[in-house]
């Protein structure tokens, strides 16, 4: 994949309480390059419980293509790109979640706890277009 339609990744879980931090930041590294900084925010639940948000943001080429080769490892890409309609929303936003108990083993899997949000470049900037940019960038995963 020489050049890489997406503005950007954005890469989120929640760390609950009964959760350790340290293992939901190693689930989140596991998509990315190394030694990539993971920010962290507190935030507070409903009933004034703790909740770490842990994020990171990929803007770069090469570590936008790492992120999407370890896409690329999941079993269901053909399921993901039947799906990029309702993937994709009117802003050229793509979604996926991905489990986050999975990824602390280093397994990528789709499933809850780990958001995966990137913006696809489009021109014009309109679902159709974005769509069709995305099937480019999981077909040839």
């Amino acid at each position: 994949m020489a050049s890489v339609p997406l503005h950007y990744v954005d890469l989120r879980a929640f760390c609950y309480v009964t959760e350790d931090e340290e293992r939901v930041a190693s689930a989140l590294r596991t998509f990315l390059p190394e030694d990539f900084e993971v920010e962290r925010a507190v935030s507070e639940g409903h009933h004034g419980d703790r909740i770490v948000v842990l994020s990171a943001r990929v803007e770069r080429a090469d570590e936008i293509r790492h992120v999407l080769d370890r896409l690329g490892e999941l079993d269901d890409v053909d399921a993901v790109v039947s799906e990029l309609d309702e993937r994709v929303d009117d802003n050229c936003a793509f979604y996926l979640t991905l489990d986050k108990q999975a990824a602390f083993r280093g397994e990528v899997e789709r499933g809850d706890g780990i958001t995966f949000r990137s913006k696809v470049e489009a021109y014009p900037a309109n679902k159709p277009a974005a769509v069709e940019n995305a099937r480019e960038v999981f077909e040839a995963l």
